[in-house]
């Protein structure tokens, strides 16, 4: 079963609770009025009585009417009824709290198991993770702590890319544009047309702010290369230049989507990382996010291997798949399904005739060395070594 799932289970778990709460609430909410208004109505008819017949009536009568209403309020026993919704709307809330709770704070400590951390790089990859934040002299205190001098190095480099960003911020382009002018090459090299990207929104905040002159200039020095290349992109550009003033009401008004800046600033710091030899999102917040994807089959298990005083800990490989989902997987893996181990250069995946596929040295033991035909594990058919090809992942 996967995270999905028991997520699911979960949540119908707590909706139950839930609804069961909210059904004692309402049940308590109608108990509770409709017992104020039995002995309102007590109170509110021994009022009338010795009103009605006030001039008329001695001490003694008033004294009965009361003795009366005392004895009719006993007989209600308002309060016995009020605490009685209350503490099934209170035992019901306690329920749901503990249910709740089990679910969304668990102890998450039984799902730890003890891992010799290589303390180099993990501080590395905790300084690199507060560079890449701009969280500087975060970084930098634990730099100097942990004695990791050479860590340093990355400052210099976020410290640009964060000064690009903050200009953005503010509109101001500059800095971005020397950036990839600076790197025009290597983005040419993998495709990037980033630097257009910059240039469009200078020219549509020149048009905006300055007017159709400076716009058709800048376009004429900026623009004009990337013409041949981009030639729809050109011509709307100029068609833009029609607009001026009123460019919101015109047929671009997609120009000046502030969409633009936020996707431009996650692709400029893409390519910046990317240059850097390092990936767009943090090693450190990728770890921890899988970590939590994963933490509820971690806990089950943890859990189902106590109850059957089992110890995980010195497992190699856990008796459950854990799936992250898609967004963890960054390359394509093969993992035999015979040997369970993950294939390599020395041990690659073979396709057999049948059209299942099992590591290289699965094979050979299976063939006794490549020596005789074998049947595959997951069906009736037979092959030989030489029937079987590698793939490439």
């Amino acid at each position: 079963m996967s995270n999905q799932f028991y997520s699911q289970m979960e949540m119908n778990t707590i909706k139950d609770a839930f609804d069961r709460v909210t059904k004692k609430q309402k049940l308590s909410n109608s108990t509770s009025l409709e017992v104020i208004s039995q002995v309102g109505h007590e109170l509110e008819k021994a009022l009338a009585d010795i009103q009605s017949v006030h001039e008329f009536t001695s001490h003694v009568d008033q004294k009965s009417i009361l003795t009366e209403l005392k004895t009719k309020v006993e007989m209600l026993n308002p309060q016995h009824q009020l605490e009685s919704s209350q503490k099934d709307l209170n035992t019901s809330l306690s329920k749901y709290v503990k249910i709740f709770e089990k679910i969304f704070n668990p102890d998450i400590s039984k799902a730890y198991r003890n891992v010799d951390f290589d303390l180099h790089v993990v501080n590395q990859i905790i300084a690199s993770h507060f560079y890449r934040e701009g969280l500087f002299d975060v970084a930098d205190c634990l730099i100097n702590e942990a004695g990791e001098s050479e860590t340093i190095s990355l400052k210099c480099q976020f410290e640009e890319m964060h000064q690009i960003l903050e200009a953005m911020r503010t509109k101001d382009l500059v800095p971005a544009l020397n950036w990839v002018s600076t790197n025009r090459e290597q983005l040419k090299q993998i495709g990037s047309n980033l630097e257009l990207k910059l240039h469009r929104l200078q020219f549509v905040e020149i048009l905006k702010k300055t007017g159709q002159t400076d716009a058709l200039t800048y376009a004429r020095t900026y623009l004009a290369p990337f013409a041949s290349e981009y030639m729809d992109e050109f011509q709307k550009l100029m068609c833009s230049l029609l607009w001026a003033g009123k460019l919101d009401r015109s047929p671009y008004a997609e120009l000046m989507a502030p969409s633009h800046w936020e996707k431009l600033g996650e692709e400029l710091t893409q390519q910046f990382c990317s240059f850097l030899g390092q990936s767009y999102e943090s090693p450190l917040s990728v770890a921890l996010a899988a970590g939590v994807e994963g933490l509820p089959t971690l806990l089950k298990l943890a859990n189902v291997m106590a109850a059957k005083k089992q110890e995980w800990q010195a497992m190699k490989q856990l008796p459950v798949p854990v799936d992250l989902g898609k967004e963890f997987q960054f390359h394509s893996i093969f993992v035999c399904p015979v040997s369970r181990e993950q294939a390599s250069e020395e041990n690659p995946p073979m396709l057999m005739p049948c059209g299942h596929v099992l590591c290289k040295q699965s094979i050979m033991k299976l063939s006794k060395g490549s020596t005789r035909t074998f049947k595959c594990p997951y069906c009736p058919l037979e092959a030989s070594v030489a029937q079987c090809k590698q793939l490439y992942f």
